[in-house]
């Protein structure tokens, strides 16, 4: 029995129409940014042409507005998002926004995606999600912001966030507290929706990074907030998803969050690729062209066959999610992979570039001190590949064989 690595045709088709609008529409427009032009008059007008073509929400179903595509197809678009920081948010296919939008639908009452999701998915608002604490790290179970009801229909909430992604650009936060200490570590914790801004939560600061901070950063959703939960008064109808589901909502989330980040790190990883190709079919050194140096086509090389490695495992994935397989394998491993591979191919192109790279005067610096977070973020490489690691021992005294685990039963 063969195994079919075809594209469906309607996939591919909806792929090359977001490649042309990425690349004619989403890169030029990044020029009319660096010259001057607003960014939200940017965004406003790319949005419009983006609905007029029918580029709108890709992963959300059609019934609510969105393109309605499949794993499979949306992976297809994301690769082709990614080549642009206007891509995704062009097609309101943003990250935080797009996973807490998917959970709003999967969990939110209908007076909740009424009042929440209805603006989100026109575009008029932002969202972000606060999980993440100073003092629990990755360990997500070890968050101590606490949610207590009141007795007047409320719960308060009392604690603190840290590197909530696009806070200071949004219009809503979803926050995650410890609403029952006794409960089994996995139900202590809830989900709540606070409308902003709001006195209770104070952002105090966009954290400082050492990702280059353009004029744009903090309103595109570029920065990560500090903030202070004290005495945020939170309506019960506004738990998402009941109490006690909130690690459980979370993790489901923070899945799509982290196979979004892989897909828009191929399409960055391409782009840099063909910057660096681009760099070296066009310049000369030592009376020989770049193009012609063994050592020069063994770089490409290498950033050639990373993403094919990248792509394969991102179709693999899709496929698995496309038929309802489980992918936590898989997504983890990808995880890891991804982040560090980008890394890989940006670095190769900067090395190419020369002493150009390392300037401010292509993306590719700019990049390279962004995308050092994609180790980090959704949880680091170390939990992934612990998590993973476990899962080979465990298939391992199961079944005698860690191939399962490893990638031996692929399919």
């Amino acid at each position: 029995m063969a195994i079919d690595f075809t594209i469906p045709e309607e996939a591919k088709e909806v792929r090359e129409r977001v490649r042309k609008w990425v690349q004619e529409e989403c890169i030029p427009a990044e020029k009319e940014m660096a010259a001057g032009k607003p960014y939200k008059d940017v965004l406003a007008e790319l949005r419009k042409k983006a609905r007029a073509q029918g580029l709108w929400l890709p992963f959300f179903p059609v019934e609510h507005g969105g393109m309605g595509l499949g794993p499979l197809a949306n992976a297809l678009v994301q690769m082709e998002l990614g080549q642009s920081h206007l891509g995704a948010l062009s097609m309101n296919s943003q990250g935080p926004d797009d996973a807490t939008m998917l959970t709003l639908l999967a969990h939110g009452t209908d007076f909740q995606k009424e009042k929440y999701l209805k603006p989100l998915i026109n575009g008029e608002k932002r969202i972000c999600y606060s999980m993440t604490e100073k003092a629990a790290g990755a360990d997500a179970t070890g968050m101590q912001t606490t949610a207590v009801k009141d007795g007047k229909g409320n719960y308060v909430l009392n604690g603190e966030k840290w590197f909530s992604s696009a806070a200071t650009a949004a219009d809503i936060a979803v926050v995650m507290a410890k609403t029952n200490p006794e409960a089994p570590r996995h139900q202590q914790y809830s989900t709540f929706i606070v409308e902003l801004p709001n006195p209770g939560y104070n952002i105090i600061r966009d954290i400082p990074t050492m990702a280059v901070h353009g004029p744009h950063y903090a309103e595109m959703g570029g920065g990560h907030a500090e903030v202070k939960i004290e005495n945020l008064v939170v309506p019960e109808e506004n738990l998402l998803g009941g109490e006690g589901q909130g690690f459980a909502m979370g993790q489901h989330r923070l899945a799509y969050g982290r196979l979004r980040h892989g897909m828009h790190n191929v399409a960055m990883a391409q782009r840099a690729l063909d910057l660096a190709t681009e760099h070296v079919t066009s310049r000369e050194t030592f009376g020989k062209k770049l193009e012609d140096r063994q050592g020069v086509q063994f770089m490409l090389a290498e950033c050639a066959s990373q993403l094919y490695i990248a792509r394969l495992m991102l179709m693999h994935i899709a496929y698995k999610a496309e038929n309802g397989m489980d992918i936590r394998q898989e997504n983890g491993i990808a995880k890891v992979f991804l982040a560090n591979m980008v890394h890989k191919v940006v670095d190769t192109a900067i090395q190419l570039h020369g002493a150009l790279g390392y300037s401010l005067d292509t993306p590719l610096a700019a990049w390279y001190t962004h995308i050092r977070s994609q180790r980090l973020v959704d949880g680091p490489d170390e939990v992934h590949k612990w998590i993973t690691g476990k899962n080979v021992i465990r298939a391992f005294k199961k079944d005698g064989t860690s191939a399962a685990a490893a990638g031996g039963d692929l399919l």
